[in-house]
């Protein structure tokens, strides 16, 4: 290949990669954001098959991260390169892939496209794995639980049994004050902690009933709430007693 060409080729890579300005610059002179862009132009430069990236965001800082995270994104969808991704965030994985696999000692859990992978975990590990989950007592048919009062739907390899752990999402339990609502489904718990997340409140309870303690080894039973800031109780404050009730959707139970 001629020095034209390659010069081309290299400015199309630096153009794709948002690094067109900084040409004339040498890599230590950059960023290190900057730096693993022009890694990424590197790779693409020989137009591979199949791009391998392995924990490539693990050494920015977490806006850089985000950054960059968007615009591997951005450039794999652009050139249609199939590209494999290793991470342990577990947010840049759902963000960046149309699938992921779930590995754990070696073997493969589960793969599928996130949301799926989020909202239907095939296995315990695959559950707990991605995202935060709660592990709340109930009774299963196999078919649906009942956890704290409520009916909630099952997820397909499900365990039976009078005494079960349902693995139910933060976001899938309300949260209400104590005595403001009529509902005989929930139980009562008291506000540990209030993570204010911007556009999302994110509350940790530990449940009051002494009944749970015996499922949990002992141990109070704690329910972590995820909710809308706007749909927080008015007025809530660590202390205050609360009822926490599970959302009818689908969770597994083992």
């Amino acid at each position: 290949m001629g020095k034209a060409e390659r010069r081309k080729i290299a400015m199309e890579q630096l153009e794709l990669v948002g690094l067109a300005d900084q040409a004339k610059k040498y890599t230590q002179q950059m960023s290190g954001g900057q730096q693993q862009r022009v890694a990424l132009a590197r790779a693409l430069a020989v137009k591979p098959r199949v791009l391998l990236l392995d924990e490539p965001l693990s050494a920015l800082d977490a806006k850089v991260r985000v950054q960059l995270r968007d615009q591997i994104r951005r450039i794999q969808l652009t050139t249609g390169t199939t590209t494999v991704f290793v991470t342990h965030d577990q947010e840049e994985a759902l963000a960046v892939a149309d699938r992921i696999g779930v590995m754990n000692k070696g073997k493969i859990e589960q793969i599928a496209a996130p949301q799926n992978l989020y909202q239907r975990p095939a296995t315990e590990y695959v559950a707990t794995f991605i995202g935060l989950t709660n592990r709340l007592p109930g009774a299963s048919n196999g078919d649906e639980a009942v956890v704290f009062g409520q009916r909630v739907p099952l997820l397909a390899g499900s365990a039976k049994g009078d005494s079960v752990a349902v693995l139910v999402r933060p976001e899938n339990l309300t949260l209400a004050l104590a005595g403001s609502s009529d509902s005989h489904v929930g139980e009562r718990a008291r506000v540990e902690i209030i993570h204010f997340l911007g556009s999302l409140v994110r509350v940790d309870t530990v449940i009051t009933s002494g009944e749970y303690q015996r499922w949990n080894k002992g141990e109070q039973l704690k329910a972590t709430v995820q909710l809308p800031a706007s749909e927080l109780p008015a007025g809530l404050a660590v202390g205050d007693d609360v009822i926490v009730t599970p959302r009818p959707v689908a969770a597994l139970a083992c």
